[in-house]
């Protein structure tokens, strides 16, 4: 028992004998759970007493934290306020420290004492905490291209050990590059905490090169396996830029540009932001119109064509286009409503004015027809003649003049007459011609009566016939005129009756004839009975007289006749 208590003193003052297994080291995540295994081989110790665990602090001095009994099983902690709570020791003598603190990161020593000896087996712990993800902080709101811009702050925060930040631009790292390139870093570690905190600022000059560009950066740090990278997200930047160039557009409903038509005209620069005034120069002018990007001309007339400009306010990179404004007249002459005489002559003409050349076509009633000429005027020249005209580059740019004539003339009439089948009745017929439309009435000149015609029909451009059916009695005469305001015109038909009284008679001496010859039909019978009567009393009266028959019959046809 004595000497027991001799070799524990001798322990806790530091034994003069030691037989260590090598110095290890354990990797441990920043809140997680540190196992520190005591060795190899403890489980091979004869006469084991117990196990013992100690740090060591940076001023060399050690501090027990733990003791477990290998004859009672018993585990005690001693109190050390950083690591109260947060110990645990396991029969084969693992030190398990919980939530990891970079105060953590000692050298670890586990003793195993037997009855003749004091064994040692140091550990070195080291604990590796990643950082939050990087964030680019301090973003301007654009770039000016040529100038030396702030891209930002990248900042990773709560690191161990400290880390590393690179810049990307598309994904290929940035270098310093003299006045172009600037990088620079800060490192700052809580004095609580013992993480790092890292900042890079970069600054880089910009081109029109970098519209769309992504910028990020990424920290590199240590973890167990190695080194690790963690990568922010990307940011893209509004790069402003001057105007270079100006360009000049015309903005119109259709592709080409007529007479009465509103255009716009637009200028543009090709700066970043774009220039938002311009001055325009119209056809002609020497001083411009300030004006935004835009500039609007309503009923735009064809005087208006020529070389439109613009330029920026200062009146450099000046840009132009050239404008036509299509036009399109025509004069017919004469037009509108013209009255002719039948018989006169009429001189037309059709003429075309425009930006470019047209053809003409002539309508009449909706028909095309070559240019008329009208040198012996009729009824069927009149109409209504349209002349039309257009462009068809030049959507919608027609004209269309429209001649509505008028051929007038005196009535003439003219009588014809056929008599009817029925032998009684007669036909006159009358052709009228004349404009405008002549009235006609017949009269009978024997008893003053007016005759009633039938309707009228068209013949052709300014003719019309009818018909008028009598039956004369005696001999008559048919007077028709023709009236309308320019004059009138008469003509007489007679009509003789007499064709209808021979007739009369004609048939009256047919039905006559024809009773004559019934009466001498009959008488020749009453005497044929007679005969046949006396015959029948000699031989053959069965079959009669053939001879008298035949001659009795033809006797009766002739009667007949």
């Amino acid at each position: 028992m004595a000497a027991s208590t001799l070799l524990t003193v001798c322990v806790l003052c530091a034994a003069t004998l030691r037989t260590g297994f090598g110095l290890h080291t354990v990797s441990a995540i920043y809140g997680e759970t540190i196992d520190i295994p005591c060795g190899r081989g403890q489980e091979k110790l004869d006469g084991l007493l117990f196990g013992k665990w100690k740090y060591e602090q940076p001023n060399g001095n050690a501090v027990f934290v733990a003791t477990r009994s290998a004859v009672k099983n018993r585990t005690n902690f001693d109190d050390v306020t950083e690591y109260n709570g947060r110990l645990d020791l396991s029969e084969n003598y693992t030190l398990s420290i919980s939530n990891a603190r970079i105060t953590d990161e000692n050298r670890f020593v586990c003793m195993l004492i037997t009855e003749e000896n004091v064994f040692e087996v140091p550990t070195l712990v080291k604990v590796f905490k990643p950082p939050s993800k990087p964030e680019i902080t301090n973003q301007p709101s654009f770039m000016v291209a040529g100038k030396l811009n702030i891209v930002g702050d990248c900042i990773a925060k709560d690191s161990y050990p400290d880390a590393n930040i690179t810049w990307y631009r598309n994904g290929q790292v940035l270098l310093p590059v003299d006045k172009v390139v600037i990088i620079d870093w800060l490192k700052e570690r809580d004095s609580t905490s013992g993480l790092h905190n890292i900042r890079s600022t970069l600054q880089y000059i910009s081109t029109k090169n970098d519209i769309d560009a992504q910028f990020s950066c990424a920290v590199t740090y240590y973890m167990p396996h190695g080194m690790a990278e963690m990568e922010s997200d990307p940011v893209v930047f509004d790069i402003h830029y001057p105007t270079e160039k100006v360009t000049i557009h015309v903005q119109s409903p259709k592709k080409t540009i007529k007479e009465g038509d509103n255009i716009t005209l637009k200028c543009i620069g090709n700066g970043n932001p774009p220039p938002l005034e311009f001055l325009f120069y119209l056809p002609g002018q020497e001083e411009g119109i300030r004006s935004t990007s835009a500039y609007l001309i309503t009923d735009i007339k064809r005087n208006a064509t020529g070389d439109y400009k613009c330029s920026l306010l200062n009146k450099v990179m000046i840009a132009s286009t050239m404008v036509t404004v299509h036009y399109l007249d025509l004069s017919l002459t004469p037009s509108g409503d013209i009255t002719k005489q039948i018989g006169d002559s009429l001189s037309v003409s059709c003429i075309p004015s425009a930006s470019k050349n047209v053809s003409v076509t002539w309508m009449k009633n909706q028909k095309i027809l070559t240019p008329p000429t009208f040198t012996n005027l009729q009824y069927r020249d009149s109409g209504v003649y349209e002349c039309e005209t257009s462009i068809l580059e030049v959507d919608g740019l027609r004209r269309k003049k429209t001649l509505r004539l008028t051929v007038e003339g005196k009535p003439r009439i003219k009588l014809s007459k056929k008599t009817n089948t029925d032998g009684k009745s007669k036909t006159i017929f009358y052709e009228v011609d004349g404009f405008p439309k002549p009235e006609v009435q017949c009269v009978s000149l024997g008893n003053g009566v007016y005759l009633n015609k039938t309707d009228e029909t068209t013949l052709s451009n300014g003719k019309y016939s009818a018909k008028i059916i009598i039956s004369p009695e005696e001999n008559v005469t048919i007077i028709c005129s023709a009236e309308n305001r320019l004059g009138r015109e008469s003509h007489s038909l007679n009509i003789s009756a007499s064709e209808s009284n021979d007739q009369a008679k004609l048939i009256v001496g047919i039905v006559v004839g024809l009773l004559l010859a019934a009466l001498v039909a009959g008488l020749a019978y009453w005497i044929y009975s007679k005969r046949s009567s006396s015959a029948s009393k000699h031989v053959g009266k069965e079959l009669g007289n053939t001879e008298e028959n035949k001659k009795l019959e033809e006797n009766n046809h002739k009667a007949e006749a």
